[in-house]
Order: C-alpha cells, then structure tokens, then sequence
C-alpha cells in the first residue's frame, strides 16, 4: 500500500482555506479552482476504479460545497492509489499533489 498522506493533507488544507474564504472570494474563481479540481481528482479516482468505462461528471453544488467536494475527491482518489498498482495511468501521486497546489495557488488564498 502507497502512503497517500500527502495528497490528503494538501487537499484538506486547500479545502480548509476554502471553507474559510468569504463569500465574494470564492465567488471570484477560488470556488471555480476548487471544483475544477475536485473534478479531476474525481475523474482519476474513477479511472482507477473502473478502467474502460466513462467517468461521471461531478455535479456543481454550489460555492459553499465544493470544498467539500474536493476533500471527499482526495480521499477517493487517494483510497484508489492505495489499492491499485503505482504504474496505473492515473495514479501518479506526485502529479495528483502538485495539481492541488497549483489550483489552490491560483485560487489565490
């Protein structure tokens, strides 16, 4: 088993500074960054899962939700590199990481 801490907490801490951001910022893209980014993690964590078949779109629920949507994402996303060979596609960890932190960079909190 592949040790995921990493991921998990830079996915948290993103999530954390978006449930504390206030409304107008995440109304200005960070809420965007961060369901954008949910979203990829969720497509990964589904392609891991179920290679071959065609991953489901996370929904947009709102501004006040897509943090934790991203932490539920990193978590799937994680449980799935923890149980699935680290040569998979899709299960590179380090390109999952750096992806959290530059969306959270560029949702500018």
């Amino acid at each position: 088993m592949r040790d995921t801490t990493e991921l998990t907490a830079a996915a948290e801490r993103f999530a954390d500074r978006l449930r504390a951001a206030p409304q107008s910022r995440l109304q200005r893209g960070a809420a965007a960054e961060g369901l954008a980014l949910a979203r990829e993690l969720a497509t990964r964590a589904q392609r891991l899962e179920t290679p071959g078949r065609e991953p489901r779109t996370m929904p947009d629920a709102g501004v006040f939700a897509v943090a934790d949507q991203l932490a539920v994402a990193a978590v799937d996303l994680a449980e799935s590199m923890r149980t699935t060979p680290a040569d998979a596609p899709e299960g590179d960890l380090d390109e999952a990481v750096r992806l959290v932190r530059e969306a959270e960079a560029r949702a500018g909190l």
